[in-house]
Protein backbone atom coordinates (compact mmCIF):
# COMPACT_ATOMS: atom_id res chain seq x y z
CA UNK A 1 0.00 0.00 0.00
CA UNK A 2 1.24 3.50 -0.86
CA UNK A 3 2.63 5.59 1.98
CA UNK A 4 1.22 9.09 1.96
CA UNK A 5 3.86 10.68 4.24
CA UNK A 6 1.13 12.93 5.60
CA UNK A 7 1.65 12.77 9.35
CA UNK A 8 1.71 16.52 9.89
CA UNK A 9 -1.17 17.13 7.51
CA UNK A 10 -3.27 14.62 9.44
CA UNK A 11 -2.37 16.06 12.86
CA UNK A 12 -2.93 19.69 11.86
CA UNK A 13 -6.01 18.87 9.78
CA UNK A 14 -7.73 16.95 12.58
CA UNK A 15 -6.94 19.64 15.18
CA UNK A 16 -8.20 22.49 12.99
CA UNK A 17 -11.37 20.66 11.92
CA UNK A 18 -12.13 19.55 15.51
CA UNK A 19 -11.70 23.07 16.86
CA UNK A 20 -13.88 24.65 14.15
CA UNK A 21 -16.54 21.95 14.42
CA UNK A 22 -16.68 22.29 18.20
CA UNK A 23 -17.05 26.04 17.82
CA UNK A 24 -19.93 25.54 15.37
CA UNK A 25 -21.84 22.85 17.25
CA UNK A 26 -21.12 23.46 20.93
CA UNK A 27 -23.90 25.25 22.81
CA UNK A 28 -22.38 28.09 24.88
CA UNK A 29 -25.43 28.28 27.16
CA UNK A 30 -25.01 24.74 28.48
CA UNK A 31 -25.53 24.45 32.22
CA UNK A 32 -23.13 22.95 34.82
CA UNK A 33 -24.76 19.56 34.43
CA UNK A 34 -24.01 19.49 30.67
CA UNK A 35 -20.74 18.54 28.96
CA UNK A 36 -17.97 21.13 29.25
CA UNK A 37 -16.34 22.80 26.25
CA UNK A 38 -13.11 20.90 26.85
CA UNK A 39 -14.84 17.51 26.97
CA UNK A 40 -16.81 18.43 23.88
CA UNK A 41 -13.52 19.20 22.13
CA UNK A 42 -12.13 15.77 23.06
CA UNK A 43 -15.25 14.11 21.64
CA UNK A 44 -14.96 16.22 18.50
CA UNK A 45 -11.32 15.14 18.11
CA UNK A 46 -12.34 11.48 18.32
CA UNK A 47 -15.18 11.91 15.81
CA UNK A 48 -13.07 13.75 13.23
CA UNK A 49 -10.08 11.46 13.68
CA UNK A 50 -12.29 8.48 12.84
CA UNK A 51 -13.96 10.22 9.89
CA UNK A 52 -10.76 11.57 8.36
CA UNK A 53 -8.92 8.29 8.81
CA UNK A 54 -11.75 6.38 7.14
CA UNK A 55 -11.74 8.85 4.25
CA UNK A 56 -7.95 8.54 4.07
CA UNK A 57 -8.38 4.82 3.42
CA UNK A 58 -10.58 5.78 0.47
CA UNK A 59 -7.75 7.91 -0.90
CA UNK A 60 -5.32 4.99 -0.58
CA UNK A 61 -7.80 2.64 -2.24
CA UNK A 62 -8.34 5.03 -5.16
CA UNK A 63 -4.61 5.52 -5.67
CA UNK A 64 -3.98 1.79 -5.57
CA UNK A 65 -6.56 1.13 -8.31
CA UNK A 66 -6.01 4.29 -10.39
CA UNK A 67 -2.50 5.57 -9.69
CA UNK A 68 -1.54 7.14 -13.03
CA UNK A 69 -2.02 10.68 -14.24
CA UNK A 70 -4.32 9.61 -17.09
CA UNK A 71 -6.54 7.86 -14.52
CA UNK A 72 -7.21 11.04 -12.53
CA UNK A 73 -10.92 11.13 -13.41
CA UNK A 74 -11.56 7.56 -12.24
CA UNK A 75 -9.49 8.13 -9.12
CA UNK A 76 -11.43 11.26 -8.13
CA UNK A 77 -14.78 9.59 -8.81
CA UNK A 78 -13.85 6.67 -6.55
CA UNK A 79 -12.64 9.03 -3.83
CA UNK A 80 -15.84 11.12 -3.99
CA UNK A 81 -18.01 8.01 -3.84
CA UNK A 82 -16.09 6.78 -0.81
CA UNK A 83 -16.30 10.19 0.92
CA UNK A 84 -20.06 10.48 0.38
CA UNK A 85 -20.86 7.00 1.67
CA UNK A 86 -18.41 7.11 4.60
CA UNK A 87 -19.35 10.62 5.69
CA UNK A 88 -23.11 10.06 5.48
CA UNK A 89 -22.92 6.77 7.38
CA UNK A 90 -20.65 8.13 10.09
CA UNK A 91 -22.48 11.40 10.68
CA UNK A 92 -25.98 9.94 10.53
CA UNK A 93 -25.02 7.11 12.92
CA UNK A 94 -23.28 9.40 15.43
CA UNK A 95 -26.05 12.02 15.30
CA UNK A 96 -28.68 9.30 15.81
CA UNK A 97 -26.86 7.98 18.89
CA UNK A 98 -26.56 11.50 20.32
CA UNK A 99 -30.26 12.08 19.64
CA UNK A 100 -31.71 8.92 21.16
CA UNK A 101 -29.44 9.04 24.24
CA UNK A 102 -29.63 12.82 24.62
CA UNK A 103 -25.87 12.65 25.09
CA UNK A 104 -25.55 16.44 25.08
CA UNK A 105 -28.32 16.84 27.63
CA UNK A 106 -31.08 17.78 25.19
CA UNK A 107 -32.85 16.24 22.17
CA UNK A 108 -31.44 17.25 18.79
CA UNK A 109 -33.60 19.19 16.31
CA UNK A 110 -34.78 17.27 13.23
CA UNK A 111 -32.53 19.18 10.82
CA UNK A 112 -29.37 18.31 12.72
CA UNK A 113 -28.78 15.22 10.59
CA UNK A 114 -28.55 17.29 7.42
CA UNK A 115 -26.53 20.09 9.00
CA UNK A 116 -23.87 17.85 10.54
CA UNK A 117 -23.51 15.86 7.31
CA UNK A 118 -23.21 18.94 5.09
CA UNK A 119 -20.79 20.67 7.46
CA UNK A 120 -18.69 17.52 7.47
CA UNK A 121 -18.38 17.71 3.70
CA UNK A 122 -17.28 21.35 4.00
CA UNK A 123 -14.41 20.17 6.20
CA UNK A 124 -13.39 16.88 4.58
CA UNK A 125 -13.53 17.87 0.90
CA UNK A 126 -10.88 20.66 1.17
CA UNK A 127 -8.55 18.24 2.95
CA UNK A 128 -9.20 15.62 0.27
CA UNK A 129 -8.46 18.28 -2.37
CA UNK A 130 -5.08 18.93 -0.72
CA UNK A 131 -4.26 15.21 -0.89
CA UNK A 132 -5.29 14.99 -4.53
CA UNK A 133 -3.42 18.18 -5.43
CA UNK A 134 -0.22 16.78 -3.91
CA UNK A 135 -0.69 13.51 -5.75
CA UNK A 136 -1.35 15.24 -9.08
CA UNK A 137 1.73 17.41 -8.66
CA UNK A 138 3.94 14.40 -7.89
CA UNK A 139 2.48 12.46 -10.82
CA UNK A 140 2.92 15.40 -13.17
CA UNK A 141 6.49 15.94 -12.03
CA UNK A 142 7.33 12.23 -12.37
CA UNK A 143 5.80 12.16 -15.86
CA UNK A 144 7.65 15.33 -16.86
CA UNK A 145 10.95 14.02 -15.47
CA UNK A 146 10.56 10.68 -17.25
CA UNK A 147 9.72 12.46 -20.51
CA UNK A 148 12.80 14.65 -20.18
CA UNK A 149 15.00 11.64 -19.41
CA UNK A 150 13.63 9.78 -22.43
CA UNK A 151 14.16 12.88 -24.55
CA UNK A 152 17.78 13.15 -23.40
CA UNK A 153 18.42 9.48 -24.02
CA UNK A 154 16.87 9.75 -27.48
CA UNK A 155 18.95 12.82 -28.34
CA UNK A 156 22.11 11.13 -27.07
CA UNK A 157 21.29 8.06 -29.12
CA UNK A 158 20.85 10.21 -32.23
CA UNK A 159 24.13 12.00 -31.57
CA UNK A 160 25.94 8.69 -31.10
CA UNK A 161 24.43 7.47 -34.35
CA UNK A 162 25.66 10.57 -36.17
CA UNK A 163 29.14 10.12 -34.73
CA UNK A 164 29.19 6.50 -35.85
CA UNK A 165 28.51 7.62 -39.43
CA UNK A 166 31.69 9.72 -39.57
CA UNK A 167 34.42 7.20 -38.77
CA UNK A 168 33.60 4.65 -41.51
CA UNK A 169 32.97 7.43 -44.03
CA UNK A 170 36.27 9.14 -43.26
CA UNK A 171 38.23 5.89 -43.29
CA UNK A 172 36.68 4.76 -46.57
CA UNK A 173 37.63 7.98 -48.35
CA UNK A 174 41.12 7.98 -46.87
CA UNK A 175 41.74 4.39 -48.00
CA UNK A 176 40.45 5.24 -51.46
CA UNK A 177 42.97 8.08 -51.66
CA UNK A 178 45.74 5.81 -50.36
CA UNK A 179 44.88 3.20 -52.99
CA UNK A 180 45.38 5.80 -55.71
CA UNK A 181 48.70 6.95 -54.24
CA UNK A 182 50.13 3.46 -53.91
CA UNK A 183 49.94 2.95 -57.65
CA UNK A 184 51.41 6.39 -58.38
CA UNK A 185 54.09 7.12 -55.76
CA UNK A 186 55.11 4.58 -53.09
CA UNK A 187 57.14 7.12 -51.07
CA UNK A 188 54.26 9.59 -51.11
CA UNK A 189 51.96 6.76 -50.05
CA UNK A 190 54.22 6.09 -47.06
CA UNK A 191 54.07 9.74 -46.01
CA UNK A 192 50.33 9.64 -46.52
CA UNK A 193 50.04 6.68 -44.14
CA UNK A 194 51.98 8.57 -41.46
CA UNK A 195 49.80 11.64 -41.85
CA UNK A 196 46.71 9.49 -41.93
CA UNK A 197 47.66 7.83 -38.64
CA UNK A 198 48.07 11.25 -37.04
CA UNK A 199 44.79 12.52 -38.45
CA UNK A 200 42.83 9.42 -37.51
CA UNK A 201 44.16 9.64 -33.96
CA UNK A 202 42.42 13.00 -33.72
CA UNK A 203 39.25 11.49 -35.16
CA UNK A 204 39.19 8.76 -32.52
CA UNK A 205 39.92 11.18 -29.69
CA UNK A 206 37.47 13.94 -30.52
CA UNK A 207 34.61 11.94 -32.00
CA UNK A 208 33.79 10.67 -28.50
CA UNK A 209 33.05 14.26 -27.46
CA UNK A 210 29.96 16.27 -28.41
CA UNK A 211 32.05 19.39 -29.05
CA UNK A 212 35.65 20.46 -29.58
CA UNK A 213 37.38 23.83 -29.80
CA UNK A 214 37.79 25.80 -32.99
CA UNK A 215 41.54 25.77 -32.42
CA UNK A 216 41.61 21.96 -32.40
CA UNK A 217 39.48 21.81 -35.55
CA UNK A 218 41.73 24.26 -37.38
CA UNK A 219 44.86 22.30 -36.47
CA UNK A 220 43.17 19.13 -37.64
CA UNK A 221 41.92 20.59 -40.93
CA UNK A 222 45.41 21.81 -41.79
CA UNK A 223 46.74 18.29 -41.22
CA UNK A 224 43.87 16.85 -43.23
CA UNK A 225 44.56 19.30 -46.05
CA UNK A 226 48.14 18.05 -46.16
CA UNK A 227 46.68 14.64 -47.02
CA UNK A 228 44.59 16.18 -49.79
CA UNK A 229 47.56 18.01 -51.26
CA UNK A 230 49.56 14.78 -51.32
CA UNK A 231 46.83 13.44 -53.56
CA UNK A 232 45.88 16.49 -55.62
CA UNK A 233 48.98 18.68 -55.39
CA UNK A 234 48.34 22.38 -56.02
CA UNK A 235 44.89 21.63 -57.35
CA UNK A 236 43.49 22.32 -53.89
CA UNK A 237 44.24 25.33 -51.71
CA UNK A 238 43.26 26.29 -48.18
CA UNK A 239 42.93 29.82 -46.81
CA UNK A 240 42.27 30.33 -43.09
CA UNK A 241 41.46 33.77 -41.67
CA UNK A 242 39.90 33.42 -38.22
CA UNK A 243 39.86 35.68 -35.18
CA UNK A 244 42.13 34.26 -32.48
CA UNK A 245 39.70 35.33 -29.77
CA UNK A 246 37.33 32.62 -31.06
CA UNK A 247 39.84 29.77 -30.74
CA UNK A 248 38.21 28.60 -27.50
CA UNK A 249 34.70 28.56 -28.98
CA UNK A 250 33.12 25.18 -29.70
CA UNK A 251 31.69 23.21 -32.61
CA UNK A 252 30.99 19.53 -33.31
CA UNK A 253 34.15 17.52 -34.09
CA UNK A 254 35.04 16.94 -37.76
CA UNK A 255 32.67 19.64 -38.97
CA UNK A 256 35.39 21.24 -41.11
CA UNK A 257 36.56 17.86 -42.40
CA UNK A 258 33.07 16.98 -43.63
CA UNK A 259 32.71 20.30 -45.45
CA UNK A 260 36.16 20.17 -47.05
CA UNK A 261 35.63 16.56 -48.06
CA UNK A 262 32.31 17.46 -49.73
CA UNK A 263 33.96 20.34 -51.59
CA UNK A 264 36.66 18.04 -52.99
CA UNK A 265 34.21 15.27 -53.80
CA UNK A 266 31.77 17.36 -55.85
CA UNK A 267 33.99 19.97 -57.56
CA UNK A 268 36.61 20.03 -60.28
CA UNK A 269 40.15 20.69 -58.99
CA UNK A 270 42.89 21.54 -61.53
CA UNK A 271 46.40 22.98 -61.09
CA UNK A 272 45.54 25.99 -63.24
CA UNK A 273 42.07 26.34 -61.69
CA UNK A 274 42.48 25.14 -58.13
CA UNK A 275 39.64 24.39 -55.77
CA UNK A 276 39.95 27.06 -53.10
CA UNK A 277 38.49 26.52 -49.63
CA UNK A 278 38.30 29.59 -47.40
CA UNK A 279 37.63 29.39 -43.67
CA UNK A 280 37.00 32.65 -41.83
CA UNK A 281 34.98 34.16 -38.99
CA UNK A 282 32.85 37.28 -38.59
CA UNK A 283 32.34 39.70 -35.72
CA UNK A 284 29.26 37.87 -34.36
CA UNK A 285 31.03 34.53 -33.75
CA UNK A 286 30.04 32.72 -36.94
CA UNK A 287 32.43 30.47 -38.84
CA UNK A 288 32.23 30.38 -42.63
CA UNK A 289 33.47 27.64 -44.92
CA UNK A 290 33.36 28.73 -48.56
CA UNK A 291 34.61 26.85 -51.61
CA UNK A 292 34.69 27.68 -55.30
CA UNK A 293 31.87 25.99 -57.15
CA UNK A 294 32.73 24.09 -60.31
CA UNK A 295 30.71 20.91 -60.22
CA UNK A 296 32.04 17.77 -61.84
CA UNK A 297 30.35 16.81 -65.10
CA UNK A 298 29.82 13.15 -64.21
CA UNK A 299 29.57 13.55 -60.48
CA UNK A 300 27.40 11.19 -58.49
CA UNK A 301 24.34 13.12 -57.20
CA UNK A 302 24.95 14.28 -53.64
CA UNK A 303 22.74 13.04 -50.84
CA UNK A 304 24.14 15.83 -48.62
CA UNK A 305 24.96 13.35 -45.85
CA UNK A 306 27.75 15.56 -44.48
CA UNK A 307 25.60 18.68 -44.31
CA UNK A 308 22.71 16.74 -42.85
CA UNK A 309 25.02 15.36 -40.21
CA UNK A 310 26.19 18.82 -39.19
CA UNK A 311 22.75 20.47 -39.20
CA UNK A 312 21.25 17.58 -37.24
CA UNK A 313 23.95 17.85 -34.60
CA UNK A 314 23.25 21.55 -34.16
CA UNK A 315 19.54 20.86 -33.85
CA UNK A 316 20.07 18.14 -31.25
CA UNK A 317 22.41 20.41 -29.31
CA UNK A 318 19.67 23.11 -29.36
CA UNK A 319 21.95 25.61 -31.10
CA UNK A 320 21.18 28.14 -33.88
CA UNK A 321 20.71 26.71 -37.35
CA UNK A 322 23.52 26.10 -39.80
CA UNK A 323 22.94 28.29 -42.88
CA UNK A 324 23.80 27.04 -46.39
CA UNK A 325 24.01 29.40 -49.37
CA UNK A 326 24.97 28.70 -52.97
CA UNK A 327 25.67 31.11 -55.81
CA UNK A 328 26.81 30.53 -59.36
CA UNK A 329 30.50 30.45 -58.36
CA UNK A 330 30.68 29.52 -54.67
CA UNK A 331 29.19 27.30 -51.98
CA UNK A 332 29.01 28.71 -48.45
CA UNK A 333 28.16 27.19 -45.09
CA UNK A 334 27.77 29.39 -42.00
CA UNK A 335 28.36 27.58 -38.70
CA UNK A 336 27.43 29.35 -35.44
CA UNK A 337 30.30 28.92 -33.00
CA UNK A 338 29.21 27.95 -29.49
CA UNK A 339 30.52 29.86 -26.51
CA UNK A 340 31.90 27.41 -23.94
CA UNK A 341 30.30 29.05 -20.88
CA UNK A 342 26.89 29.29 -22.57
CA UNK A 343 26.99 25.62 -23.59
CA UNK A 344 27.99 24.49 -20.08
CA UNK A 345 25.08 26.50 -18.60
CA UNK A 346 22.65 25.06 -21.16
CA UNK A 347 23.89 21.49 -20.58
CA UNK A 348 23.61 21.96 -16.81
CA UNK A 349 20.02 23.19 -17.08
CA UNK A 350 19.12 20.37 -19.47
Amino acid sequence: MEKLNDRWLRIIGILVVALVANFVFYQPDNGPEDISWFNALLISLIEWTVLLEVNRQGILLARRHFPRLNQTRNRILLELSWFVVATVLQRVTVTYLYDVTQFWGYPLPGGTYWVTTLVSFLFTLPIAAIYEGQHLYRQWWATYYEAEQLKKENLQSQLDSLKAQINPHFLFNSLSTLSSLVSEDARQAERFIEELASVYRYVLQTNEQPLTTLDNELQFIRAYFNLLQMRFGRSVELEVETDERLNGFLLPPLTLQLLVENAVKHNVALPNRPLIVRIYTDEVNNLFVVNTLRKKQNAVPSNRTGLTNITTKYRLLKQPDVVVRQTSDCFQVMIPLIEATAYEYSAHRG
